[in-house]
This record gives structure tokens, C-alpha cells and sequence, in this order.
């Protein structure tokens, strides 16, 4: 009997470990910590991580198709500062685009989206057609962005911005934040695409092996044109909301965004060698990073000590990803 529950066990912790991880995280800061599971904090880390949730779900597609997307916090930055920039208020003298009429709601939502999804596209484009290793593509980028959001602001930040939309960032949808609220759907879309859509086969079957895919009919590169272009519409709606939010738009928004997406991503259990990955791994990846950050903050545990915590966190489900998938071969 031991024999045939012992593989049994070992199924079960392998497949659901990253549920466990979190639920033993939550239960142990529950008894360290009595203001930890409390309906503000526990909203508060929502709102905290749905942003970087966001990255989180766009890059960890790329990584699936066994790429890798370190342009994401700079599109953030970038689409901060857009859609800012088009949306101060009219009566304020140092607009960057002074005379710019009174724009709807939704023309810098738009604009910001756009930018941010073009840039993954070029991402996408570079990778597939001129053999540039995402590594490098991402990177180039990611300073690129970043370059441009600090020439369009010179630097300073882009206040004043009109009510109708901070309240994407700062209001409620019924009892729940707008910005959780979006984190929720933008979830519920990712799972589709990857579970119910042939654009998600394509995107296992590409990091699984790129060769076979392309020799199956699979169109490698198109597809990879649209795995960067995803990741860059979630970076650039992180971006949105998270401007929206802090009621201004920062060039540095999005500085060190994409390592904690992507760390959450990898602790989820998305693998670097490509084609493993859930969306469901995802979401407890990025609330392990939020229960962390939170309870050693409610703990009082130096900031710097907290860094340290992560990236042996990080390290470790490295090891045990390549652990695991090393005893399937």
C-alpha cells in the first residue's frame, strides 16, 4: 500500500505545490501577524500586485513559447507618460502639450494601449525574422522605452490629471478596486487564449520545440509576433491603471517591474525551457511575491533583509523547476 500512495503523494505535491506554498504562507503569517487576514490588507495586497499581476500573465506567455520579455517595465514607463500626457487637465499652465483640446477618457486609454502593444510587436518581429535572441531584442527595448519616456517628460513627472480618469485606478467597481477588477478579467482571458484557442497550442507547441512546430504547419512566426504583442498590451494596461492610480505619470513608473513579473511567473512554475506553464500557477506566483512583500512589512522586517528573502525565493524555484522536469526525461 505505501508503495502505490508514495508516487500517488508525490503527483499530488509536484502538480499542486506552488497551492500549497501559498496556502502555508498565508496560514503562518495569519498566526505571526493578526492585522495579516484582514479585509483591508488582504485588499491591499490585491491592489498592490494586480498591476504587476498584469506583467505577470504577458510575460509568462512569452516564457511559455520559451522566450523571454525584459522590455515590460519600461513600457509601462512609457505608457504612463503617454497616456498622461494627453490627459492633463485644461486648465493647468505647464501641459506638455499645451494646446491639445479636452480629450475623452478613453483617447489616452487607447493611446497608452496602442504604444505599449506596438512595441511588443517590434519586439515580436525582431525575434521572429532577424534571429535576434530575445535576450537581447527585450533588452534593447527596455532601454529604448525607458529612453523615450524620460526625453518626452525631461525627466519630471506629468501631474494633474483629470478625475474622470484617476478614478480608473483609484475608484470601485461595486466592492471590489477597478484595478483588481481588470487584473480578474485579464486572468480569465489569458486562461482562455492558452486553454480554449489555437493561438494558446501554438504557444506550448513553440516552447516545447520550435522545429517540430514549424514543420507541423504552424506559422512560428506570426505566432511569435503575437506572443510579444500580448505581452506588451498587458504591460501597457498595468501601465494605465497603474498611472491612474498614483494620479501622475512617471518615466520610472515601470523601473524593476519586469523582475518581479517575471520572478512571479517562474515561482508559478512557468518553465524557461519553454511549453509548461499555467495560468493558475501564474496568479499564486505573483500572490506569493504580494503575501511576502506584505507580511515581512506588517513583520517589520528591514526592506533590504526582504530583497534578499525574494531572490532566494526565486532561486529555489529555479532549482526545483529544473529538479522536476529533469526526473520526466
Amino acid at each position: 500500500m505505501a508503495t502505490l500512495q508514495t508516487p500517488l503523494v508525490q503527483k499530488i505535491v509536484n502538480r499542486y505545490a506552488i497551492f500549497i506554498v501559498l496556502g502555508a504562507m498565508g496560514a503562518s503569517l495569519t498566526l505571526l501577524s493578526p492585522d495579516f487576514l484582514t479585509p483591508g490588507n488582504l485588499i491591499n495586497v490585491l491592489i498592490a500586485e494586480s498591476g504587476r499581476g498584469m506583467l505577470a500573465l504577458g510575460v509568462g506567455v512569452v516564457i511559455m513559447s520559451r522566450g523571454i520579455d525584459l522590455s515590460i517595465g519600461s513600457i509601462v514607463s512609457l505608457t504612463s507618460v503617454v497616456a498622461a500626457s494627453l490627459i492633463q487637465q485644461h486648465d493647468y499652465s505647464a501641459r506638455i502639450f499645451k494646446d491639445l483640446p479636452l480629450l475623452p477618457v478613453y483617447v489616452p486609454v487607447i493611446a497608452g494601449l496602442v504604444t505599449g502593444t506596438l512595441v511588443g510587436m517590434v519586439n515580436g518581429w525582431l525575434i521572429a525574422y532577424t534571429a535576434i535572441p530575445a535576450f537581447i531584442a527585450t533588452l534593447g527595448f527596455m532601454i529604448i522605452a525607458r529612453g523615450m519616456a524620460l526625453m518626452l517628460t525631461n525627466a519630471y513627472p506629468v501631474p494633474m490629471l483629470r478625475p474622470e480618469f484617476k478614478i480608473l485606478g483609484q475608484g470601485n467597481f461595486g466592492p471590489m478596486p477597478i484595478i483588481v477588477c481588470v487584473f480578474i478579467f485579464m486572468v480569465i482571458v489569458t486562461w482562455v487564449l492558452l486553454n480554449h484557442t489555437r493561438f494558446g497550442k501554438n504557444v506550448y507547441f513553440i516552447g516545447g520545440n520550435i522545429n517540430a512546430a514549424r514543420v507541423s504547419g504552424v506559422r512560428v512566426e506570426r505566432n511569435l509576433i503575437y506572443i510579444y504583442a500580448f505581452s506588451g498590451f498587458c504591460a501597457a494596461l498595468a501601465g494605465v491603471l497603474i498611472t491612474a492610480r498614483a494620479a501622475s505619470g512617471i518615466a520610472t513608473l515601470g523601473n524593476n517591474y519586469e523582475l518581479d513579473a517575471i520572478a512571479a511567473a517562474t515561482i508559478g512554475g512557468t518553465s524557461h525551457t519553454g511549453g509548461i506553464g499555467t495560468v493558475g500557477g501564474i496568479v499564486a506566483g505573483i500572490l506569493i511575491l504580494g503575501i511576502l512583500n506584505n507580511g515581512l512589512l506588517l513583520l517589520g522586517v528591514s526592506p533590504y533583509l526582504q530583497q534578499i528573502v525574494k531572490g532566494v525565493i526565486i532561486v529555489f524555484a529555479v532549482v526545483f523547476d529544473m529538479r522536476k522536469n529533469a526526473r520526466k526525461v
